[in-house]
């Protein structure tokens, strides 16, 4: 596998916007594992041995378990995610294969009780930005395995 473009020195304007997305995670009241998890299933969903590779590194990198990052793919029948992982990664998977069943109401209303609105609506944006990461990297056919995570230099 060889990487056909690197868009970070084709597209600058691009990688900037996409990481003043990524940015905004720090304005949200998410614990940072919540937000490794969703990454890591998301990118297990489409496919993107890149970003797996990122983020399962950067979720051992913030403590975060080796059992509950070999379940994740598995979240449904593991008993080690709480209930409100359980509904952030069920809201992931509907908003990442929105064009299956879109996101149902009943979904909706389980999700939000665990999330207020705004809690809601910055969830979704965190979807949306590693579904962004995801369909960049396999599209230039990012290579993984040399990704290493910064608290961990």
């Amino acid at each position: 596998m060889e990487q056909r473009i690197n868009y970070q020195k084709t597209s600058p304007e691009i990688v900037k916007l996409l990481v003043q997305l990524e940015e905004y995670k720090k304005k949200t009241a998410f614990d940072l594992k919540l937000i490794e998890l969703i990454k890591i299933r998301v990118s297990q969903m489409n496919g993107c041995a890149f970003c797996i590779d990122m983020h399962t590194k950067d979720a051992r990198a913030i403590g975060e378990t080796e059992q509950r990052i070999y379940c994740l793919q598995a979240w449904r029948e593991a008993p080690f995610y709480t209930e409100t992982e359980r509904a952030a990664l069920a809201l992931a998977e509907a908003v990442t294969a929105i064009s299956v069943n879109g996101v149902p109401d009943k979904l909706y209303k389980q999700t939000r009780m665990y999330f207020d609105e705004k809690q809601y609506i910055d969830l979704v944006a965190l979807i949306i930005t590693i579904n962004c990461w995801n369909r960049l990297s396999i599209s230039v056919n990012n290579v993984p395995g040399n990704y290493s995570p910064v608290t961990a230099k």
